[in-house]
């Protein structure tokens, strides 16, 4: 609101009205805001809820701490949205395809976490949400992401133009800063279902490369193959995030880490100088982003200040489905998801162990006719809650392991 306000005003040479045109500026902005609200409001919200008497019910399974925790204000994933939604809304430019596609999955994700904590607080039922539900809500969300991605004339990456030979094409040009002209590469901006893949040469992969044997249809179906890839990558890191939140701050702590990573790599993808000097694609509009991201950021460390051991409220549902698709959504748009693993390794690490020890269950029930386990209990981060160590420790290794793993997602962009 304020971006188009002083962009109004900025005609009139309103002194000062000219800095809300500026990423950082705005940026900075977001983080404060997304900081006092989730600092200063949160603490009203979580007296809200202690009077409502909305409290965590906790099952009895014998870790230890564990039920010094009953009776912990629980919803409180309402001051995550508020923080992520008011500075997006105040400082954003709201005309943006990627902010508007943003804010609806912040919203549509809290508004089914919100559901699924109603029915476990309100409604007395412990499984709260059916799980089927859920997975509809996550997979109608990932087809209007990608339908949107599809349509939307304004969702392109810039390409640059190869000649006969395959080698780049070049145009001249006047540089409006020294008014000289200059050679640079000649560009065009395309819908495409190219994506950033690490490791290989011009870090970049087309989905529609999978299918050259389908001649005309070959782009059609690398759009179908990237339209299902955005539904699994969604509705795996969403539910991903609401396994890691398990302990005070761990689901909090690693999604502002990945917030930081995946800032760095919308700022540097709608950066030309910077997405060429890296070799990546450049996507028009979407350093927009990086205020979204901001607020992203700034909500989850304020939420930190009152989530961290020993927390005085949780996040919820409400708080761990939006944190995993919002993730999901953001690196889909900035083309970076196959990166998720590297950037979002903890949510990886939980979700694998929940897997593993089911399957590991299964296999040796039928095989010797009992269930065995290869880990004390799942998600991880109870298995070394089994082993008695402290849960402030456990966070904080999980954040290391986090900050490692998000370092070098970043430094992948220049290996090749």
């Amino acid at each position: 609101m304020f971006y188009h306000l002083f962009k109004y005003l900025d005609q009139f040479d309103l002194a000062g009205a000219g800095m809300f045109q500026y990423l950082s500026f705005r940026s900075s902005l977001a983080v404060i805001t997304a900081l006092l609200i989730s600092v200063l409001f949160g603490k009203k919200i979580i007296t809200l809820l202690q009077k409502q008497q909305i409290g965590e019910d906790v099952r009895d399974l014998g870790l230890q701490g564990q039920m010094e925790k009953k009776g912990t204000p629980t919803m409180g994933g309402i001051i995550i949205l508020l923080s992520i939604v008011v500075p997006t809304l105040l400082f954003a430019d709201l005309t943006n395809t990627y902010i508007i596609l943003m804010l609806v999955t912040t919203l549509w994700l809290g508004t089914i976490g919100f559901i699924d904590d109603y029915i476990k607080v309100f409604r007395k039922n412990k499984d709260g949400l059916a799980g089927k539900f859920k997975i509809v809500g996550q997979v109608s969300l990932g087809i209007i992401v990608a339908v949107t991605l599809y349509v939307s004339k304004d969702v392109v990456v810039r390409e640059k133009v190869l000649d006969g030979n395959g080698k780049v094409k070049k145009e001249i040009v006047i540089d409006q800063t020294t008014g000289l002209q200059k050679v640079v590469a000649k560009t065009k901006d395309v819908k495409s279902t190219k994506t950033t893949i690490p490791f290989i040469k011009n870090h970049e992969l087309d989905y529609s490369s999978f299918f050259s044997f389908l001649g005309k249809y070959q782009q059609l179906a690398g759009w179908g193959l990237y339209f299902l890839v955005i539904i699994f990558i969604i509705t795996g890191v969403s539910n991903g995030a609401n396994l890691t939140d398990g302990l005070d701050g761990l689901a909090t702590g690693t999604s502002a880490i990945s917030g930081v990573t995946f800032a760095i790599l919308a700022y540097v993808s709608g950066n030309l100088i910077f997405s060429d000097y890296l070799n990546l694609m450049y996507i028009p509009n979407i350093g927009e982003l990086t205020i979204f991201i901001s607020a992203f950021i700034g909500a989850t460390i304020g939420f930190l200040w009152h989530n961290s051991y020993p927390a005085q409220v949780f996040m919820g549902d409400t708080g761990s489905l939006s944190l995993g698709g919002i993730i999901a959504v953001f690196a889909i748009i900035i083309r970076k998801e196959l990166l998720l693993p590297f950037a979002c390794g903890i949510f990886m690490i939980e979700s694998l162990s929940v897997m593993i020890q089911v399957w590991y269950f299964k296999k040796t029930k039928k095989k010797y006719g009992e269930g065995r386990r290869i880990f004390l209990m799942s998600p991880l981060h109870h298995h070394y809650q089994k082993k008695n160590i402290p849960e402030s420790k456990i966070v904080t290794r999980f954040w290391i392991v986090a900050i490692i793993m998000a370092t070098f997602t970043i430094v992948t962009l220049k290996v090749r």
